[in-house]
């Protein structure tokens, strides 16, 4: 599985863990929501510095993001 899939479903995992829509968790991240939207959907690739924006705003360590899906997880 690509590496932008794994963290868009671990981002997707985690804002819905928190019961979020990606309008709150942009606003709260101060990261656009349809980059947001990208990256959950595996389009983007974000940087280091967006993925500990977003980690911070889901009060989650920022290594939740590569955390292999299980198979019940997956697309």
């Amino acid at each position: 599985m690509k590496i932008e899939v794994v963290v868009g479903l671990n981002l997707q995992r985690l804002r819905q863990a928190r019961d979020m829509s990606q309008l709150a968790l942009s606003t709260e991240s101060k990261v656009g929501q349809n980059y947001i939207s990208n990256i959950e959907n595996g389009k983007r690739s974000p940087s280091v510095g967006v993925l500990d924006k977003l980690a911070h705003a889901l009060k989650a360590p920022v290594t939740e993001f590569f955390v292999a899906p299980s198979p019940r997880r997956r697309k």
